[in-house]
C-alpha cells in the first residue's frame, strides 16, 4: 500500500515518518521550500534530526504526479481562524479540491485536521464527489482521525497516544484502525461516526483553554490581592480531586484556535456559547493584563513611558518549539508599544523570518540585548536556551533596579536584589 500525506508541517511530517517505517509513503506539500529542506533531512521544526530521516521509506514531494496513483490519502493541512474568528477551511476545501482530481474508485481520504462537527461530510465529502465525479460510500470511502501532536513533546509522540479513528462506513472503519494500528502502540479508540471524532478533537482543546482561562482570571483576583497564584495553586493541589493548571498566555494553533470552530458551528444552529466564548475572551485579553502590570509594577514612575526599555524574551506560542502562530507575545509586543515604550524581543528558537514577516515585529540578537540596559525584563516563554543562562545575566540588563517578570515563574525562589522588583503571573 502506498499513502499519501498531503501537509508537511507539525502534524504530517510526525504522521510520514511513523507510517514510512511499515508501508510506502509519499509526503506532499505545496511548500516547495520545506520539502527540499525535508529531502536533505532538514525540519525546521525541530521535531526531526537529520539522522531520523535515514533508511525511511518516503519520497517528499511538491508535484501532483507522485501522488496520483495512491491508494489512501491522509490531509494534515492547517485550520486557522480568520481576522473575525471565524474557521478559516481554504487549506481544507484546497486539499480536497486536489485530491478529488486525482481519486479514482477504491480509494480511501483520511482527514486529520481539526474541524467543527459535521465539517468533513458537509464541506469536504461534497468537494471530493464534485471534482471526482465519484460517490461517497460507492465508489471511494472517507475518514476521520483528529490529530493529536504536541510539538516540543519527545514523551507523547505519536505512536504513544491513543489514536481516535471513524470512517464514513464500518468496513473502512475497521480497515484504518488495522491500518493506524500498525504505528500507534497506545491502542485504537473506535468512534461510532466520523462527527463523534471531530466533537471529540474540539472540545479536547476547548476544555483546556477553559481551564487554563479560570486560572488566568483566579490570577487576575488575586494580583489585586496581594497573593501569590502559583502558592494558591500548590496550597489547593494538596486535595486529592484538584487538577493543577496554571494562568499564561494562550496562543498556538490549538488551545486558542479549536474553541472557535465549536462556537461558530453552535451560532450556526442557533445556540450562543456563553462559557466557552468567556473563556476565549479572557484569555484572548491576558496580554492587555500583563501590559496594565507592568506600568504599574515598573519602578521607575518618575520615567515618562517613552523613555522607558522593554526586554521580552521568547515570541513562540510554548517553550522550546519554534512555532509562532497565533503568538500572544506579539500581541504582548504590540500593546507595549501602543504606549509609545521601547521594546526588543528576542527568541533563540523561533523561525525568525517567519515571525517577522507574519507580524512585522524585528527581534534581535543575544549581542544586541547584552550590549542594552532596559527598565523591565519580560520572560514570557522560558526556551531552554534561555533559562540556561544564570539568572545574574538578565538582573545585569538593569541599571540600578528594574522589573522582572517572570510568567512561569522559573526564577521564583531564585535570591535577587531588593532593587528589583518581580512579578509572576
Amino acid at each position: 500500500m502506498k499513502i499519501g500525506i498531503i501537509g508537511l508541517g507539525y502534524v504530517g511530517l510526525p504522521l510520514a515518518m511513523e507510517f514510512a517505517q511499515h508501508f510506502e509513503v509519499i509526503g506532499f506539500d505545496i511548500k516547495d521550500k520545506r520539502v527540499q529542506e525535508l529531502r536533505q533531512g532538514i525540519d525546521l521544526n525541530n521535531e526531526f534530526t537529520p539522522e531520523d530521516f535515514k533508511e525511511k521509506n518516503i519520497l517528499f514531494t511538491s508535484s501532483l504526479d507522485d501522488i496520483k496513483d495512491l491508494s489512501l490519502y491522509i490531509i494534515t493541512v492547517p485550520t486557522p481562524i480568520d481576522e473575525h474568528q471565524n474557521p478559516d477551511l481554504r487549506a481544507v476545501r484546497g486539499a480536497s479540491e486536489m485530491v478529488g482530481k486525482l481519486l479514482r474508485p477504491g480509494d480511501t481520504v483520511v482527514y486529520e485536521s481539526t474541524v467543527y462537527p459535521g465539517c468533513t461530510e458537509e464541506v469536504c465529502v461534497p468537494i471530493l464527489e464534485s471534482v471526482s465525479g465519484l460517490k461517497l460510500n460507492r465508489d471511494f470511502n472517507v475518514g476521520y482521525s483528529p490529530e493529536r501532536i504536541n510539538p516540543g513533546d519527545k514523551v507523547h509522540t505519536t505512536s504513544k497516544i491513543v489514536k481516535v479513528v471513524s470512517a464514513s462506513n464500518p468496513e473502512t472503519l475497521e480497515k484504518l484502525a488495522d491500518i493506524y494500528g500498525t504505528i500507534i502502540e497506545a491502542g485504537i479508540h473506535k468512534a461510532p461516526s466520523i462527527k463523534v471524532a471531530e466533537a471529540a478533537k474540539v472540545i479536547e482543546n476547548t476544555q483546556r483553554d477553559l481551564n487554563i482561562a479560570l486560572m488566568n482570571e483566579l490570577s487576575i483576583i488575586f494580583h489585586k490581592m496581594d497573593i501569590n497564584t502559583y502558592d494558591v495553586i500548590e496550597a489547593a493541589a494538596t486535595k486529592w480531586n484538584f487538577i493543577k493548571f496554571y494562568p499564561g498566555l494562550v496562543g498556538g494553533h490549538c488551545i486558542g484556535v479549536d474553541p472557535y470552530y465549536l462556537t461558530y458551528k453552535a451560532k450556526e444552529l442557533g445556540h450562543y456559547p456563553k462559557v466557552i466564548l468567556a473563556g476565549r475572551e479572557i484569555n484572548d485579553s491576558m496580554h492587555v493584563f500583563v501590559v496594565r502590570e507592568l506600568i504599574r509594577a515598573i519602578p521607575h514612575k518618575e520615567k515618562p513611558l517613552k523613555d522607558l526599555s522593554i526586554l521580552v524574551l521568547g515570541v513562540t506560542y510554548k517553550a522550546n518549539v519554534p512555532d509562532s502562530r497565533n503568538s500572544k507575545v506579539a500581541d504582548l509586543i504590540r500593546e507595549i508599544q501602543g504606549y509609545d515604550m521601547q521594546v526588543d524581543a528576542f527568541d533563540p528558537v523561533v523561525i525568525k523570518e517567519e515571525f517577522e514577516e507574519e507580524y512585522g515585529l524585528s527581534l534581535s540578537s543575544w549581542d544586541d540585548i547584552a550590549r542594552k540596559q532596559y527598565d523591565a525584563v519580560i520572560l514570557a516563554v522560558p526556551h531552554r536556551q534561555l533559562i540556561e543562562k544564570p539568572l545574574s545575566f538578565y538582573l545585569e540588563r538593569f541599571n540600578d533596579s528594574g522589573l522582572l517578570m517572570d510568567f512561569q515563574g522559573v526564577y521564583r525562589d531564585a535570591p535577587r536584589p531588593a532593587s528589583i522588583h518581580y512579578w509572576m503571573m
